[in-house]
Formats: C-alpha cells, structure tokens, sequence
C-alpha cells in the first residue's frame, strides 16, 4: 500500500522539483495521498455505477426495440393465419356443396337404374306372360265353335240311345271343349260368364240393354259370348246383356 502511495506521489514531487519548489513534509504528503485515494476511489465507484447502469439502460430500449419488432410481426402472423382460415373454409363450403351435387347425382343414378330394373322385370314378366296371347286369342274362335256346337244338340238326344251317333258327336264335341279350356288354364288363360254380376266395363261389352223388374239395373242378365282373361288382363269382353234403368 505504501509504495502504491510513493509511486502515486512521484509525478508531484517531479513537478515540484523541475518548477523549484518545496517538497511537502511526509505529513503533508500522506494527507494528500489519503485525499487522491478517496477521489480515486469515489471516482471509482462512480465508473462501476455508471458500468452498471448503462447495461440495464441499453437493454431497456433494445427490449422496447424488440417488442417493437416483434409487434409488427405478430401482427402479420395473425392477420395472414386469420385469412388461411378464411381460405380454407371457403375452400371447404365449397368441396361441400360439390359432394351434396355429387351425392344428388348419385341417388338419381341409382333411382333411374332401380326403374329401369323394376321395368325391365315387368317387360320381361309380361313377355312371358302374354308371349301366347295372340295364338290364344286366334283359339278363342274354335272355342265358341265347339260350344256352339254342343248346345245344338238337344238336350233329349245327347243321352239317348236311339240316336248313338249324335250322343257319340256331343261327346266328342264337349271332351275336346274340355281339354282345350285345360290348356288355356295351364296357360293363364280363363273363361269368365258373368251372369248375374255387376256390369264391369273392363270385362264385359254391353250388347243390348233390356228391363227387368226383378233384377237391380246394371246387372248382367244375358251372356251372350263369354269373355277370357289372361293373367288379370282381359284377352277378350264377354258380351252380354245388361238390365236397363226404369224410366
């Protein structure tokens, strides 16, 4: 400490010498030195102070700079996140309203396919069905014939044993009227003589219209063809005679 002091005071008495002056006595010397190391040391202390403040007065302003920086930016950030957003909702109404028209389209294909199915059936059901139809029609005539020509016969002769030929031919005639009607039923195909119902026009032809007191007006009084149907579809009208309305 005390050559620290001696070096300290060297530069003085070097100026006090080259000027001529006095040296100061050791007292006086030590209390300047006491001085110089309490200015030394305030001085010192001041620059630590100083050192000290500066960091935190520095940081302050980069802090401020950074938030200043960073406020910009995250602003920015926000802003361009909130319009993605925007974008990919829009993005997604959109692929929405394209997945309603498709599945729209969809259902209706399948729609038009199941009717197409669904008539394709009925077609296919029909043409087996009504495939015969007009072979049978064409037959209905040979049927009327072989009915007509058994009730030509009278009934008094068609068991009589004086005349056996014509009991044979009825017999004949009504076997092979039996057997055709078996074919036609095996076929779909069925007689209908509706005698005593109610006039229906999608079955029945009304010929001729006559009173009849006992019987309610619009029934069948008279068949005079029977009519055929063939799978529920009429082949042929029966015709018959309807009992007119009273005046």
């Amino acid at each position: 400490g005390s050559a620290t002091g001696v070096e300290s005071m060297l530069p003085l008495r070097r100026v006090l010498l080259a000027r001529r002056l006095p040296l100061p006595s050791q007292s006086a010397e030590a209390l300047m030195l006491a001085r110089h190391r309490g200015a030394a040391g305030g001085w010192a202390r001041t620059l630590c102070a100083k050192a000290e403040a500066k960091p935190e007065a520095a940081a302050e302003p980069a802090a401020d700079a950074a938030e200043a920086e960073a406020a910009p930016g995250t602003s920015e950030g926000t802003d361009g996140d909130a319009a993605r957003v925007a974008e990919l909702e829009a993005q997604l109404s959109e692929l929405d309203e394209q997945l309603k028209a498709k599945h729209d389209q969809v259902l209706r294909a399948l729609a038009e396919a199941d009717n197409a199915r669904r008539r394709a059936a009925i077609d296919v059901e029909n043409a087996s069905k009504f495939s015969v139809g007009g072979f049978a029609k064409d037959l209905l005539d040979v049927a009327d014939n072989l009915g007509r020509a058994a009730d030509a016969v009278p009934a008094e002769l068609r068991d009589s044993e004086e005349a056996p030929v014509l009991k044979n031919l009825y017999e004949g005639v009504v076997l092979v009227d039996t057997v055709l009607h078996k074919v036609f039923s095996k076929h779909g195909l069925t007689k209908i003589e509706p005698l005593g119902e109610k006039f229906d026009p999608n079955f029945h032809n009304a010929m001729f219209e006559a009173p009849d007191p006992t019987k309610e007006p619009g029934t069948v009084m008279h068949v005079a063809s029977p009519g055929y149907v063939m799978h529920d579809r009429c082949l042929r009208a029966a015709g018959v005679g309807v009992v007119q309305k009273p005046a």
